[in-house]
């Protein structure tokens, strides 16, 4: 999979990762900065995605599309489409030509709005990604959570590097009978939980 990224995808990987580098540089506001994965993340996320069982394949919030190049990339040849949330209309343009441009349009479905009030219509999750806002972090596994298949996948990110913030969600989800979970220091810090 890492091996055989499609020239297309690859080029705009790269394209996102120097504008999201320059975004953290230059003082663009945090609504408009990308606040995309690490490209190892990226790696885990292919990884996670490509071992998850049946069933539909969410992410919340897509912002420019990065992390779900690296879902896309775990799931072409297996007739898996991707459904991914945003609600902010430039990230929404910038996805959009993401896709055009990594011709993976017929791999993604971007979905404009809030996640949370579309996530129940999916009653068969496989694999969830959850990059958004940290306040929607405990609605958003509420919804989830419920609707993961036996050996589903959900990923949460920014464990670590906003610890005190996520310290109430994160002990919250670790309580959770439901699934068996743990923070991997990769990135950002990752909350990867399995439906038992």
């Amino acid at each position: 999979m890492f091996h055989n990224i499609p020239r297309a995808m690859k080029d705009r990987m790269t394209y996102l990762e120097g504008m999201d580098a320059r975004d953290r540089g230059d003082k663009t506001p945090h609504l408009e900065r990308l606040r995309q994965i690490p490209p190892e993340t990226g790696r885990f996320l292919a990884l996670m995605a490509a071992g998850a069982p049946a069933g539909a394949y969410l992410e919340i919030g897509t912002s420019a599309g990065y992390s779900a190049l690296w879902i896309v990339l775990a799931l072409q040849g297996r007739g898996i489409k991707l459904k991914t949330f945003e609600v902010l209309p430039q990230k929404l343009a910038l996805a959009r030509e993401t896709f055009h441009l990594s011709n993976v349009e017929d791999s993604v479905v971007l979905i404009e709005g809030d996640a949370r009030e579309y996530l129940g219509q999916y009653q068969k999750t496989a694999f969830c990604f959850l990059d958004a806002e940290k306040d929607v972090y405990e609605d958003c596994c509420d919804s989830v959570i419920p609707n993961l298949v036996p050996g589903g996948i959900l990923l949460a990110d920014n464990l670590i590097s906003h610890a005190d913030v996520m310290q109430p969600f994160l002990s919250r989800v670790t309580a959770d009978p439901r699934v068996d979970s743990l923070v991997v220091p990769i990135g950002k810090g990752v909350l990867v939980c399995r439906k038992i």
